[in-house]
C-alpha cells in the first residue's frame, strides 16, 4: 500500500523545513514567540482605538488596502525568521488564546470595555447632522450618504438618527411621521375619497337628467 504514496512525501528536508524550527528548537524560542504575539496585539488594540472607528469601517478602498498592508507588516514581527508550521502555529494559538482571555476579562468589567472600546460617536440626531463629529471621525457627508444607501436610505433627509459605533458598525434610523401628520394625511385622503365619490354621483344624476 505505501507503493501508491508519492515519493515526495518521504522527503525528509521537506519535512524538516515544515516543522522544524529555524531558530534554535528550545523552550526558549517558543516563548520568544509567545511574547512577540502578545507584544504586537496589544499594539495593534491601542492603534485601532485610535484610529480605528474608520478603518474598521471601511468606507473606501484606502481603508481596506490599511486594513490588508496592516496584517502583512505584522507577521514577521510575530514569528520572526521562522516561516514553520510550528511556528505559525504557536502564533495562531497564542492569539486565540489571548483574544479569548481579554474578551472574557472586559466582559467581567464593562468600564475598563468601554474605555478600551471606546463610546458611539452621534452623527446625526433628531435630523441635524453634527459636523463637528464627522470632523473628528475623519469623515464626508458624501461618505456618510453611501453608508445611507447601503442602508435603503435615498438621502440623508430620511435618516433621523445616526450613531458610528465603536466597532465601525453605522446605525441608522428613519424619520417617521409624527401621529398628527399621520392623522391629517387619512384625513385628506379620506375627503380626496369622497370629493372623487361625489363627483362620480353627479355625473351619474347629470346622465340620468339628460335621458
Amino acid at each position: 500500500m505505501l507503493a501508491f504514496v508519492p515519493a515526495w512525501l518521504w522527503d525528509q528536508a521537506m519535512w524538516d523545513d515544515m516543522l522544524r524550527f529555524h531558530v534554535p528548537d528550545s523552550p526558549v524560542s517558543v516563548a520568544e514567540k509567545v511574547i512577540r504575539t502578545v507584544v504586537v496585539y496589544a499594539v495593534l488594540v491601542v492603534l485601532l482605538r485610535l484610529f480605528g472607528k474608520r478603518e474598521l469601517a471601511q468606507l473606501n478602498p484606502f481603508d481596506l488596502v490599511v486594513l490588508l498592508l496592516l496584517s502583512n507588516s505584522v507577521q514577521n514581527a510575530i514569528i520572526g525568521a521562522d516561516n514553520t508550521v510550528v511556528g505559525g502555529t504557536i502564533g495562531a494559538c497564542t492569539l486565540l488564546i489571548l483574544n479569548y482571555l481579554v474578551v472574557r476579562f472586559m466582559f467581567k468589567h464593562r468600564r475598563l470595555d468601554e474605555v478600551f472600546e471606546g463610546t458611539p460617536t452621534v452623527l446625526i440626531e433628531n435630523g441635524r447632522l453634527h459636523h463637528k463629529e464627522l470632523a473628528k471621525e475623519l469623515l464626508t457627508e458624501a461618505e456618510l450618504q453611501t453608508v445611507a444607501h447601503r442602508q435603503g436610505f435615498v438621502s440623508l433627509d430620511e435618516v433621523d438618527n445616526c450613531i458610528l459605533e465603536p466597532g465601525g458598525v453605522f446605525y441608522m434610523q428613519g424619520k417617521t411621521p409624527s401621529t398628527d401628520a399621520t392623522r391629517h394625511q387619512d384625513i385628506l385622503a379620506r375627503l380626496n375619497e369622497i370629493g372623487r365619490q361625489i363627483e362620480e354621483l353627479k355625473k351619474g344624476m347629470g346622465g340620468n337628467g339628460r335621458q
